[in-house]
């Protein structure tokens, strides 16, 4: 069952809640790829980190000009 679905059958249950979002609840991501996704379309491969710029690379080329990046070839 998911997460939702197991969350949803317990609402009514305060004590029983609590304890199963104690345990199951997703937690933020520390490490891996799962840490950053793409500004724009939410996408987590690919990521270009450098200058915080935080865009997937297919997203990275399409925003490149706007950002004030230039393309010499």
């Amino acid at each position: 069952m998911s997460y939702e679905k197991v969350r949803k059958q317990i609402e009514n249950k305060k004590e029983k809640l609590d304890r199963f979002e104690k345990f199951n609840k997703a937690r933020d991501r520390k490490f891996g790829k799962g840490t950053f996704k793409c500004r724009k379309c939410g996408r987590h491969g690919g990521i270009i980190r450098k200058y915080d710029l935080v865009y997937c690379r297919q997203c990275f080329r399409e925003e490149a000009e706007k950002i004030g990046f230039r393309k010499y070839s």
